[in-house]
């Protein structure tokens, strides 16, 4: 009776943790494109924004699988923003050692270390298929914004989160949403006028 019993339990448990999969990775395949391209935004390159995407969605898996689905949204984005600013902070330390390395050696090789440091407006592989001028336009547009006005205009305007929920994600209060927000809209607008 008891070897039935734990089977019966095991075999709940195993449906449970089918189905808690099966949500999770309609979860993911809902939020990858968006948040591929939300990381290739504020990163500048595809490789590194498909790394950080990655590994996202497996902090967010370990974190707050078991968190109600409805929940999901807001956590899932406020991972990705932490790891969008982690490397942030590591490019920012990792250029500082380039060119303070580069600056002391006196070999051939060191060239010019602000040339070598990447471009974040450089246009990359989606640039090219996005085609169209004004497609280039906003993207460049997007680009050009400050990190928290880029974040603050993508999570209220392209995710269509509310000021609450975009301020859990950013981690501020809602009247710094609000500016980061107006600030974004209003920069997006002057620059792309000829677009209209």
């Amino acid at each position: 009776v008891l070897e039935r019993i734990d089977a019966r339990v095991m075999t709940a448990e195993n449906d449970a943790a089918t189905a808690l999969r099966g949500r999770l990775d309609r979860f993911l395949r809902t939020v990858e494109r968006r948040a591929l391209r939300m990381a290739q935004l504020a990163v500048g390159d595809l490789d590194d924004a498909l790394e950080l995407v990655q590994d996202s969605m497996l902090g967010f898996i370990r974190s707050y699988a078991a968190k109600p689905e409805a929940e999901w949204p807001p956590l899932y984005w406020r991972v990705l923003d932490s790891r969008i600013q982690d490397h942030h902070r590591r490019q920012s330390v990792r250029r500082r050692w380039r060119v303070f390395l580069r600056v002391d050696s006196d070999s051939e090789e060191s060239g010019d270390a602000l040339a070598e440091i990447a471009d974040p407006v450089a246009a990359g592989p989606l640039d090219h298929s996005a085609g169209g001028e004004a497609a280039k336009a906003i993207d460049a547009a997007l680009r050009a914004l400050p990190d928290r006005q880029r974040q603050a205009f993508l999570l209220r305007v392209w995710e269509g989160f509310d000021v609450a929920a975009t301020a859990g994600v950013m981690g501020c209060s809602e009247g710094s949403v609000k500016t980061h927000l107006f600030r974004a809209m209003d920069a997006l607008k002057k620059r792309l006028e000829d677009h209209r």
